[in-house]
């Protein structure tokens, strides 16, 4: 539908569209920031940036606050998302890849087939969603956006998204992007497809990769 510019030098992770911003968390070790994007100008505003030895992973904003893993380090940073100030961290066991709400609960990716369900307040988990595609597990759960009451996920090395039922676990649709970006569009930094924002006002689907040199606006028929 529409085409945006995009850091190139954004290692997307994270991607949440509230109240017109653009919020993106990227990662590498050394460069994993949290900011946002005008989506108007592509003027980019960086919040936050993590410590050398952590690679930022996915983002979810939650009321007034915003939410960033961490891959290996086993360690949350929460930002205030008025004042960007930092709240505080907590820890957590395990890889952090993928991150999303539905309004209430926190849903977590780790890299297995399974998606983890978490308070936000105390990280508490209150269960765990185990993903099928046809009846197989499916493991590699990146980048996660909740849409009209399903899971959305990127697939990792995948260009390819599925829709899962939170319920069931189920993959219900498989996304297939492949070719969204222009092969004129790849260097040699260019990475896999990763990043689901959506407008709730408007129901726009936004997507983009890591290191993507543009951000699209999709429809799905």
């Amino acid at each position: 539908v529409n085409s945006f510019d995009h850091q190139t030098t954004a290692y997307t992770q994270g991607l949440q569209f509230v109240d017109g911003k653009m919020w993106e968390g990227t990662g590498q070790y050394g460069d994993s920031r949290l900011q946002y994007i005008d989506m108007a100008t592509g003027r980019v505003t960086v919040v936050a940036t993590l410590p050398d030895r952590h690679f930022g992973e996915g983002i979810t904003l939650l009321g007034d606050r915003i939410y960033q893993l961490t891959w290996q380090n086993g360690v949350m940073h929460i930002y205030d998302s008025k004042s960007y100030e930092k709240i505080e961290t907590k820890r957590y066991k395990g890889e952090g890849w993928g991150l999303t709400t539905d309004g209430q609960l926190l849903y977590m990716s780790d890299g297995t087939p399974d998606i983890r369900v978490l308070d936000p307040q105390s990280l508490a988990l209150k269960r765990r969603i185990a993903v099928t595609c046809n009846g197989e597990s499916l493991p590699y759960l990146n980048e996660l956006e909740w849409i009209e009451g399903k899971i959305w996920a990127n697939v990792y090395t995948l260009d390819q998204i599925v829709v899962i039922n939170p319920d069931s676990g189920v993959v219900e649709t498989i996304i297939d992007l492949r070719g969204l970006l222009p092969q004129s569009e790849y260097t040699d930094s260019t990475d896999v497809l990763n990043g689901i924002a959506y407008d709730a006002v408007t129901k726009s689907i936004f997507v983009t990769g890591k290191n993507w040199s543009k951000m699209f606006e999709i429809r799905v028929l």
